[in-house]
């Protein structure tokens, strides 16, 4: 067996897919999890890409049908989370409309982070390091607090926090992690990017969202593509069994094989 088809196999990616019972086997997958955990709905943190919107569509049909299907409510909480000025903040709230969520809120990260980094700041000055943290590190404590606010909200109102995370990200490491406060459940997980794109025009996510560039929203003009050096055309061809370039080839397998901690439960003795 070749490593890219152990990948496959570990991923659980098909070769192709009917998106419409991809659709009814993600929701019912949520609303068996909903109902096995007692929880009163799903909290998806709604940035203004192709994959949380998705997923709000996927979460949407689940809650709207258990409340159907008990008589009593769940519900989709969507949550917004700009770090300051966030200037594509519109495609959030277009994905919230497209899907009418009625329970949305918007929770700006920046005061938090910023708090973080000087923090930080603080505690290497004290043994001699004076410098800000890079943009790397300040990148990461984004993503950690807009988890530290999902997971807050989660408790109070009893919802399971969803993640985006899908096969495409799973084979760079390039998803939300252990370290990163990680998430409740995963309903895109074995999907490369190619196929959530397929879900997405079956679900009716909006246009301008389909179209944007992938990225995390790490610092202004960050896309994953430019970050990996990796189209998700070629890392879904490459999911999907068919054959890439070598050059393509090699920086998948080196980006998997360097990411395999992150794709493991937390370490123990």
């Amino acid at each position: 067996m070749s490593l890219q088809q152990e990948i496959i196999a570990k991923l659980g990616v098909k070769p192709s897919i009917d998106p419409e019972q991809e659709i009814r086997r993600r929701v019912d997958f949520l609303k068996d999890y909903v109902k096995k955990a007692g929880a009163s709905g799903l909290l998806i943190a709604i940035s203004g890409g192709i994959d949380s919107a998705v997923a709000a569509g996927l979460c949407k049909r689940a809650t709207d049908e258990l409340s159907q299907e008990s008589g009593r409510e769940y519900i989709t909480l969507g949550v917004f989370q700009p770090y300051g000025e966030q200037v594509d903040i519109s495609h959030s709230y277009e994905v919230a409309d497209a899907f009418q969520l009625t329970h949305r809120m918007e929770t700006n990260i920046q005061e938090a982070v910023d708090e973080i980094a000087l923090e930080v700041e603080h505690g290497l000055k004290s043994i001699g390091m004076s410098r800000h943290v890079n943009r790397g590190v300040k990148g990461n404590i984004k993503a950690r607090t807009r988890m530290v606010a999902q997971y807050a909200l989660a408790g109070e109102l009893n919802l399971l926090v969803v993640g985006t995370d899908h096969a495409s990200e799973a084979i760079t490491g390039f998803y939300t992690k252990w370290g990163d406060g990680a998430v409740d459940i995963t309903p895109l997980s074995t999907l490369n990017k190619h196929q959530v794109r397929q879900l997405a025009a079956v679900l009716g996510v909006p246009a301008s969202v389909q179209e944007k560039a992938p990225t995390a929203g790490l610092w202004e003009g960050q896309t994953d593509e430019d970050e990996l050096g990796i189209k998700y055309d070629d890392n879904s061809a490459y999911l999907e069994g068919r054959e890439v370039a070598p050059k393509v080839r090699e920086l998948l397998e080196k980006q998997y094989l360097k990411t395999e901690h992150k794709r493991t439960t937390i370490p123990g003795i």
